[in-house]
């Protein structure tokens, strides 16, 4: 439905036009935007289900051997073995730019690369267990820090499809509609104006016809009434 406030201007139908025609290319731009975010999402998924899998797999191996060291040394040793950390974990998180969404990427470096650095006790005093516990935990370090990467990547996706989405709806039924209901508006408007002027142009004509006309007649009858009046001049 056209706008009620439009001006059936020239100018206004070209402005239009213009403004269609960009509109028409952004929506394109868009819905190529939101099926690549799509894509994006569907992969990001697919790695977020098979982490998350791994990860709780992990996560149940520490905590079977963390239980079965618990019950198998006592409550002190056991918080006496895990007081004073070796070795310490330092983040850094960057970001990358996927289809004008920022989006995190962690990385980790431990203080030290002695693989045996991961065992803050001595082994004498504690149980297999407790190192198979600590082992499973420093083995999906990693993949916990990737699988919180990739949720938030979801996440922030996830929001960017739904913006893209209704922007292209809103251009696809509502935007472009509208404009190409005023520019038909316009132009019937404008065609309307034109067949006008053309039939009072015709009527001027024919107003300054006639009057030529009568007035022409006019001219004959006061020239026949004028050379008819005279007396005939004598040889």
């Amino acid at each position: 439905m056209p706008s009620t406030t439009i001006n059936p201007t020239r100018q206004e139908l070209t402005r239009l036009k213009n403004r269609l025609r960009t509109s028409v290319r952004g929506h394109k731009l868009l819905k190529d935007k939101r099926d690549e975010l799509m894509k994006q999402f569907m992969d990001v998924v697919r790695e977020n289900r098979a982490l998350r899998k791994r990860v709780e797999e992990g996560l149940m191996r520490a905590h079977g051997a963390f239980t079965v060291a618990a019950a198998l040394m006592s409550p002190e040793m056991l918080e006496q073995s895990l007081l004073y950390p070796k070795q310490s974990v330092e983040l850094d998180m960057t970001f990358q730019n996927i289809m004008s969404v920022d989006v995190p990427q962690y990385q980790f470096r431990t203080s030290s690369q002695d693989p045996g650095e991961v065992y803050p006790y001595a082994f004498a005093q504690t149980s297999g267990e407790l190192d198979d516990a600590v082992d499973a935990l420093s083995r999906v370090l990693s993949d916990m820090l990737r699988l919180a990467e990739v949720e938030k990547t979801s996440q922030l996706l996830a929001e960017e499809i739904e913006k893209t989405r209704r922007r292209v709806n809103a251009l696809e039924y509502v935007k472009i509609p509208e404009m190409q209901a005023n520019i038909k508006y316009i132009t019937m408007k404008l065609d309307e104006n034109e067949r006008a002027n053309t039939i009072r142009l015709m009527k001027v004509k024919d107003m300054i016809l006639k009057e030529a006309i009568e007035e022409k007649r006019a001219e004959t009858a006061r020239a026949v009434e004028t050379f008819g009046g005279e007396a005939p001049q004598s040889v």
